[in-house]
């Protein structure tokens, strides 16, 4: 054997003993993380036909803000599940458009007619203030908002009837970040105090719409995305970072950290608000409830290009991490090492090791967390999306240019920059 093929072959085998180990880290982060309280059964489509609960005055008053271009197969009953929230407290839904003429407009004046108890409003957001469309959308809805506590999330994602209740039940984990409370702590305060909660954010699955590239996308959120999140903040000793599945917070923490402003060129708008929640004192959790979006049907071009932005998006905002996410990758790891060592018998053991940890990890976190059926279905695809996975993540590196709702963009440290 020459010295180049032994290297390779000891390098390999390292690096899948290093992803066996971040594997077994994920399992007990996922059975940390579910033990912590009952993973709410989710319904991606939210079929429930409850009505809206009489107002609470004990239970804060909810402005949820959606913006909203387009209009997809999943987006009508999305909005819906939104309106089917049994929530003591008062909520209104707001939507923003950049334009009175977007397809969405329709779904709205539909939806209005049929929950007409709920308050539903629309906002026209004209200006383009940012490189992020979002976000630029989001700074235009906030001052329509009637209440202090808001929620954000992604105009195609489903909820569950208990989707609101259990993301307020977080606030009560801390000091709520609200008018009547100091927002940002000394360094002197008592270590005993609460920190005052901030943000709060959820776990989702992706439901995918059809095709190999949607099913494999699908695949890596529920097993890969989900439980290197569950892993973050095990490790970290709490989640320091938003996901753009839910993002509920309050006004005045908002101000504290710029307002949405501050982020209208950012790609990662979601995970850098987190980002500033935690450093300017402000808890950021975690929600025992699983929400669902959408994952379109994809050519191949569009799913590189698609996982080329997260894959950069990432890159940008956890440099350090994201160098260190190459040793999770412990079935190519170990493929590779059966490889380069010729089929020796203990590298055939190592990769029976792999896989096993691997598919422990996926049904921990996929099924046993998320409850996406999904992962059952589509479990036989893990060595193949890992592979795409870890080629992405190589290929990230290569260059700071994304693709992003049909625009190029210049990625510098997370800020977007037209090409």
């Amino acid at each position: 054997m020459d010295t180049f093929a032994l290297i390779v072959e000891i390098a390999a085998a390292l690096l899948t003993l290093g992803g066996v180990a971040y594997g077994l880290i994920a399992l007990v982060a996922a059975r940390g993380f579910g033990s912590e309280g009952r993973a709410p059964e989710q319904n991606k489509d939210s079929g429930s036909s409850g009505e809206t609960r009489a107002a609470s005055p004990d239970a804060p008053g909810i402005s949820v803000l959606k913006p909203l271009k387009g209009v997809d197969a999943r987006l009508y009953a999305g909005l819906v599940s939104h309106c089917r929230q049994e929530y003591a407290g008062e909520m209104e839904l707001v939507f923003g458009v950049s334009s009175l003429e977007d397809e969405a407009v329709a779904q709205i004046a539909r939806l209005r007619v049929e929950f007409p108890q709920v308050s539903i409003r629309v906002v026209e957001c004209p200006l383009r203030l940012g490189t992020n469309g979002k976000v630029s959308n989001l700074a235009q809805m906030l001052p329509h908002a009637k209440f202090e506590h808001v929620v954000v999330n992604d105009a195609d994602i489903a909820v569950s009837p208990k989707y609101l209740q259990r993301v307020m039940e977080c606030f009560a984990t801390g000091d709520i970040a609200g008018p009547e409370k100091q927002v940002l702590r000394s360094a002197q305060d008592d270590k005993s105090k609460k920190i005052s909660v901030g943000l709060v954010t959820t776990p989702y699955l992706g439901v995918a719409q059809g095709g190999l590239w949607s099913r494999m996308e699908a695949l890596g959120i529920a097993t890969d995305f989900m439980a290197g999140v569950l892993t973050a903040r095990k490790l970290e000793g709490g989640i320091k970072f938003g996901l753009g599945s839910t993002l509920a917070t309050t006004k005045t923490a908002l101000a504290a950290i710029g307002g949405f402003e501050a982020l209208v060129d950012q790609l990662a708008d979601d995970y850098e608000m987190g980002v500033r929640m935690a450093r300017a004192g402000l808890g950021v959790e975690l929600a025992h409830e699983v929400v669902a979006t959408t994952v379109p049907v994809y050519s191949l071009r569009g799913f590189c290009e698609h996982q080329l932005r997260w894959a950069r998006s990432t890159r940008d905002s956890r440099r350090a991490g994201y160098a260190g996410l190459g040793v999770t990758y412990v079935l190519p790891w170990a493929m590779l090492t059966v490889l380069a060592s010729g089929g020796a018998l203990w590298s055939i053991s190592l990769l029976s090791m792999a896989l096993l940890v691997r598919v422990a990890v996926a049904l921990n976190v996929g099924v046993g967390v998320l409850r996406d059926g999904q992962v059952l279905r589509d479990l036989w695809l893990l060595p193949l999306r890992d592979c795409f996975a870890m080629f992405f993540w190589v290929w990230s590196y290569a260059s700071d240019v994304v693709v992003w709702r049909g625009e190029r963009f210049r990625l510098r440290n997370g800020v977007l920059e037209r090409v």
